[in-house]
This record gives C-alpha cells, structure tokens and sequence, in this order.
C-alpha cells in the first residue's frame, strides 16, 4: 500500500542532509518505518493519522539545525512506548541504548498532566531528573508540546485551557532558562489564545494596526545602516527587523498601564555582524548618527544574561524623531540567542565553540537542585507555588562588586542574594549595599543591580522576620533551620540535663 505520507518523510531526510551532508539516513528510515507501523490505524484528535504527529516533531527538529540526528531519531519513536505494543526492548535492539534512553526521557514527560497537586509535583520531579540526565528529551517535548498547540482547537475547553497554562507555567520558562528564545515565544504565542481570548484578539488587533507602517519605517532605516556601514568598510551578515512576540508584548503592556507609546521594541532592528569588535563598531555608527537614550545602552556581551544571551542593545531617536532599539550581536550569538543550549552544541560538535561562549556557562544546577529538592519536599500546595516562585517566574539577573552573575526570581531581595552566595553571608547579613547605596533588606531586586552584602560574625543567627519577605526556597530553608538551632540552643540552656520534651514542657 502506497504510504501517502511518504513526501513529508522525503522532506525530513531532506533537511537531516542539509544540516549533515555525511549523514547515514538508513537508521532515520528505519525510525520512521518502525513508528509508522506501530502507530498504524491509530488517528489524532484531528482525524489525521498519528503518524503526521511524530513526522511534524522530527521535521521541527530538523528545521532548528543544531539537534543532533540521534535527537531527530527519538523525535520519530517519541510516542511508541507510551501508545503502541513497541516495547522498550525492542526500541534498544533495535537503535541502541543512547536512542532508547531518549525516548525513555520523553515517554516520562508525557506523564506530565494535572490531576492533583501530589501527582503533578510528582512528575515535575520526574522531568527534572529526565532533565538532569540528558537534556535533549526537553527538546523533543518542546516540539511535541508546539505540535499539540497548533491542534488545540479540536480539544475540549477544559483540556485547552489545562495544556495551555503548563504551556506558559513550565515549558516557556524552561526554554527561556535555556536560552532557546524563539522556542519560548513560539511556545507562549500558541498558548495565548486560551490563556486569555480576549486579551489575545485586542493585543493582535494592536500590533497588526502598526505593523504594515512600522515595517516601511524600518526597511529606510536598512538601507540607511547598510549605507552607513559601507562607508565605515563593515559589511553586516544581516539586517532585519523583529517584532516582538504576542505573549510577551502583552506582559511589557500591563506593566506600562496598556500604553503602547511607553514601549520602544515593539519592533527591533537587529544587526548581525562578523565578529566582536564589528558588534561594538556598529554601536559606534549607530550612535553617531542617531541619539541614544539615556539609560538605554545594555551590553549583554560583557555582562550576558544569566541564560547565556548575548547582544548589544541600544534605543536612539532614530529617523524623523522615531525611538527605535537596535540589537546587534555576531551570528554566533544570535543562533545562541535563538536556540540557547541547543546551537552552543552545534558548535561544539564542529570544534568552532573555542570555550568562550555564554552559552557554554549556563549553569544547569538548578536542575540537580530541583532534582534533590523535589525529593525532599513534602507534596503540598504550598510547596507547589514556592517551585513555581523559585523556577517558573520571571528571572533577574544581578551583579556581585566582583561582576560575578547571579540568577534569582523575580522580586528576590538582598537576603535571597546573600544566601545564594553562600549559607553563612546569609546567616550573618545585617544589612546590603545596591548600587552603592544602602537598602532595607527586603528591598525588591532589579536586573542589573550590584549588591553588596555588610556581615557580622556576632550575629548569631538570622531573623525570623526574613521569612515575610524572602522569594527563593534556599533562603526560605535556610533560615527556617537556623532558627530551629537556635531554639534548640536556648532550650538546652534553660535546665540543663533535662531532655528537650521536657524543656518544652516547661
């Protein structure tokens, strides 16, 4: 019988050779055969037959350029475990342990549903050890989440609105951390439609009134640099505008009272150089011919964001009084930018990372932390909101007087830097210095502030009081333990020889 879905297979091995020309497809053929029997006579939701489902996963994959064909391979047999009479067995006969391991990773975050805080911490648990283990099993199920979205209309309300809020509680925040930037936009703008309708059809509505005017805007401002930046003999990769996603323009417009005039990269010029001193260069052209902002040059190659971003950032009035922001960066950087952790591998398998990449910084301990404490925790709506606090919200970045990056929650004070420090610059703390100036010590945090914690060895143990205040779980545990000592200590002092219970008593 004529496989009708042989083209699109045809397409997949197409983009698996552009992205390695050396590539042996025999082992991806036979992925695709073993998966398109096993799903054989089963339909989608949709009434497509499920095979179009694992097909559209690895052509996603495929598309980025930097997964590795093992990656795509896992993609194909992602659901064949978990739907099928495919055994595990099997599956690491037949394409070997690291293949098998993969798809493993991935059949556990298909488990990942709400039905119950104690069940839905449980599995959070269980995707970070996957996780932990070998992080291209979040990959496969960031494009097997983006698939499901774009048939999320065929769902029941109730479903929609359950797989769109995991949407934009976990798997965008967990793209951003990885700095895969266009998969976390990709991600939260087809979840917006039923997180929020309404919201979504007005902040469309909004951006499609200014787009058709705004991208003749920036096609003169092109030629304008392109012009300029010949005549300095600097000759960009590229020129392009960006608009800035639904989900996060959204955001940006609650926090500016839904005025769009106060929001200055609505649509972005990004340039993209050849190399380090091209991107501090063309800053240079820039700001010779328009006027910056004050307050509105960030280097984010110097200082990168705690994700690993990297890129120059500046707002001018640009051409005829307009604000405009410019993004420049190398093409190295914006493909990190983009694909975060997945683009740094790609560069490491070609031998062209050099150790000096942002990217290759990202700290993944938050996932071993998560890991450890997901096993220590007890299962409890409580806990519940304090992971999503710690992991799930909007992080900030801020600066050690040494220059150090250091990555907390949104809204973190001085006492959750101290502690993230280290346990005992915590427990002594008395007061802090942010930018040069002395706060209280639950002051909230923004991103690029430099902190300085002021001890005091004398000081015995922490205030209780921190606890009001304090956004991260390692202060919050902290300081709950030091606390308990230092009860314990007293009541050893009130009767000596007496045992604790008895202590308490009295």
């Amino acid at each position: 019988m004529t496989d009708p879905h042989h083209t699109t297979f045809r397409n997949l091995l197409s983009l698996i050779r552009a992205a390695e020309p050396r590539v042996d497809t025999d082992l991806v053929t036979l992925a695709y055969e073993t998966a398109r029997q096993a799903h054989a006579g089963q339909k989608r939701i949709s009434g497509e037959d499920y095979i179009v489902h694992p097909l559209n996963v690895a052509i996603y994959l495929a598309q980025l350029h930097y997964i590795d064909t093992s990656t795509i391979i896992a993609g194909l047999l992602h659901d064949v475990i978990e739907d099928t009479s495919y055994t595990i067995e099997t599956l690491r006969k037949d394409f070997g342990d690291e293949i098998a391991d993969i798809v493993m990773g991935v059949t556990v975050l298909e488990k990942l549903k709400y039905r119950g805080v104690e069940r839905y911490l449980e599995n959070l648990r269980k995707m970070f050890v996957a996780m932990a283990k070998d992080l291209r099993v979040i990959f496969i199920k960031f494009a097997d989440r983006i698939d499901n979205l774009k048939t999320l209309h065929v769902w029941p309300h109730d479903k929609q609105l359950r797989i769109a809020q995991e949407t934009v509680e976990i798997y965008a925040p967990i793209a951003n951390r990885l700095g895969m930037g266009k998969i976390r936009g990709e991600l939260e703008d087809l979840a917006f439609p039923y997180i929020d309708p309404d919201a979504y059809t007005w902040t469309k509505n909004l951006l499609l009134s200014i787009a058709p005017k705004r991208e003749k805007y920036l096609d003169d401002v092109k030629d304008i640099m392109k012009k300029t930046m010949e005549k300095e003999k600097i000759k960009p990769v590229d020129i392009h505008g960006r608009a800035k996603h639904l989900f996060s323009l959204y955001r940006k417009l609650l926090r500016y009272d839904k005025d769009i005039s106060r929001i200055y990269d609505i649509i972005t010029m990004r340039v993209i150089v050849k190399n380090l001193a091209d991107c501090y260069a063309t800053m240079g052209i820039i700001h010779q011919r328009w006027r910056p902002l004050k307050g509105r040059i960030k280097d984010y190659i110097a200082n990168p964001k705690p994700n690993g971003y990297q890129s120059l950032h500046t707002t001018v009035f640009c051409e005829k009084g307009e604000i405009l922001e410019f993004q420049i960066r190398t093409k190295k950087m914006h493909e990190e930018a983009e694909f975060g952790v997945a683009a740094h591998w790609q560069y490491k398998e070609r031998g062209e990372d050099g150790g000096d990449s942002a990217t290759a910084k990202i700290d993944l301990d938050w996932i071993r932390e998560l890991t450890r404490w997901h096993k220590r925790i007890h299962e409890n709506e409580e806990q519940l909101q304090k992971m999503k606090l710690d992991v799930f919200q909007n992080r900030i970045f801020i600066f050690t007087p040494n220059g150090e990056i250091i990555d907390l929650p949104e809204d973190a004070t001085p006492i959750d830097f101290a502690y993230h420090i280290h346990t005992e610059v915590g427990n002594h703390c008395t007061s802090a210095m942010v930018n040069d100036r002395l706060v209280p010590l639950d002051t909230k945090l923004k991103s690029g502030d430099i902190v300085e914690i002021i001890t005091d060895k004398k000081r015995k143990t922490p205030s209780s009081d921190w606890l009001q205040f304090v956004k991260t779980t390692t202060a919050r545990a902290h300081i709950k333990n030091q606390v308990k000592v230092h009860i314990v200590d007293w009541l050893k002092n009130i009767v000596p020889g007496e045992d604790k219970e008895t202590k308490l008593r009295r």
